[in-house]
């Protein structure tokens, strides 16, 4: 069971929209950026998906949006992992950020883990919507409440202030015995779509200076190990060192470091067979 796995593990390298794809199809959701699972409230409940009735689930916050709220879900997750064992640090400062590349990885494991579990099958008798409304539904009220409040307050000032605004187009108009002033900006549809792009091109981004942070570590300790006194003179390490330190970027070295190698081992045998 995968609690603990590595970062070259193949869970990290799943896809944004797989994963998107695994959670909307389980959880009967419709999640389009991995940021929107960042209160944590999709985790807790994946794991009660895969736990059936382990969650608490009336305590679990689905409309989270202050950080305070997502770490009450955190905290649910945690004494979840707590009564499992399972031994997963949750970085929970990083994922109620809502940064792309943090929330990816742990929902990337979170799908490893889960999938090592019921090896991936779908829960068929477990209702994720029924789920939901043991501790959605009071708080959906109340929170519609809110926004019809407050939507209220802010038809009456703009009535008041002699502005009209449309929502939908995103248009304001002054009325007034002049001529009407109107100011027009992208719809929330293109804003959105620009918003989304933008996250995209930035966990691209992230991704590949991960990866290239990961490869080049591994390029210095190779480096380091080819040069230990007791090995940098062997043929193989000096051909290694070779394509490590090639100054031509456009040729690959493998050829010339392959040719040497194969010469150090003819002149190797030439010595054995003269010495016999």
């Amino acid at each position: 069971m995968a609690s603990n796995i590595g970062m070259m593990d193949s869970a990290y390298f799943v896809g944004r929209n797989e994963i998107l794809t695994w959670i909307n199809n389980r959880l009967q959701l419709n999640l389009s950026r991995i940021e929107e699972a960042a209160s944590g409230a999709v985790q807790c409940q994946m794991m009660d998906m895969t736990y059936p009735g382990i969650v608490p689930m009336h305590k679990v916050n689905f409309d989270a949006k202050t950080e305070y709220d997502m770490i009450q879900n955190y905290k649910i997750l945690q004494d979840i992992f707590n009564k499992l064992k399972i031994e997963k640090h949750l970085e929970v400062n990083r994922l109620v950020k809502g940064r792309p590349l943090d929330n990816l990885e742990f929902l990337q494991w979170l799908k490893r883990y889960c999938d090592s579990v019921n090896g991936g099958i779908m829960n068929e008798n477990y209702n994720p919507l029924e789920r939901r409304s043991k501790g959605g539904r009071d708080r959906n009220s109340r929170g519609s409440q809110k926004a019809t409040k407050s939507q209220q307050a802010s038809n009456m000032h703009n009535s008041a202030s002699g502005y009209t605004v449309d929502l939908n187009k995103m248009s304001v108009k002054k009325q007034g015995r002049g001529s009407a002033v109107v100011v027009e900006v992208n719809s929330l549809e293109e804003i959105q779509a620009l918003s989304d792009e933008i996250a995209d091109m930035k966990l691209s981004v992230d991704l590949l200076e991960k990866e290239r942070d990961f490869y080049f570590a591994k390029l210095r300790d190779i480096e380091i190990l080819c040069q230990t006194p007791e090995l940098e003179d062997l043929p193989v390490v000096v051909a290694i060192k070779k394509i490590l330190y090639a100054a031509d970027t456009k040729e690959s070295a493998l050829e010339e470091a392959q040719e040497y190698l194969s010469e150090a081992i003819c002149t190797g045998e030439t010595e054995v067979e003269s010495e016999v």
